[in-house]
């Protein structure tokens, strides 16, 4: 018997906004699906060159009320990135809360705008720890 990766899937409330921050870690939008009768838009977003690794926007048109208030029913993305600094750089830049800065050049923690963990993780080895992260404090929880 055998088994393949398809997705992972998570709910948004603001379809656009959770997009943006996806585009943001630089996934690609593959993929796209209304569906008038059952009322919900489902997006997949993946990494340049992987479009055997997406996760699944689900968006529900007229809210979605069964969401768990923090949206923890499940642990969290990862993603290998090529420089963990840059990388937090530009998502903080950009607004992100790095929730658990890459203080051992290593990994780090950001959440979605819908409050999903999303963990970056160095390609290869550690890079040195570097300021402002070696000494940055963890925020919130991830």
């Amino acid at each position: 018997m055998g088994i393949r990766y398809l997705h992972t899937m998570v709910r948004v409330l603001d379809l656009e906004k959770s997009i943006a921050f996806y585009k943001l870690l630089g996934l690609e939008e593959t993929r796209r699906y209304d569906n008038e009768g059952g009322r919900f838009t489902l997006v997949f977003l993946a990494p340049p060159g992987q479009p055997e690794c997406p996760v699944e926007l689900t968006y529900n048109w007229d809210g979605d009320d069964g969401l768990p208030s923090d949206s923890r029913h499940f642990g969290h993305l990862a993603y290998e990135v090529d420089d963990i600094h840059a990388t937090c750089a530009h998502l903080q830049a950009h607004g992100v809360v790095i929730n658990r800065p890459p203080r051992d050049g290593r990994m780090a923690f950001v959440r979605s705008p819908d409050n999903i963990s999303i963990e970056l993780l160095q390609k290869g080895g550690a890079k040195e720890p570097v300021e402002p992260w070696k000494s940055m404090a963890s925020t919130g929880h991830w």
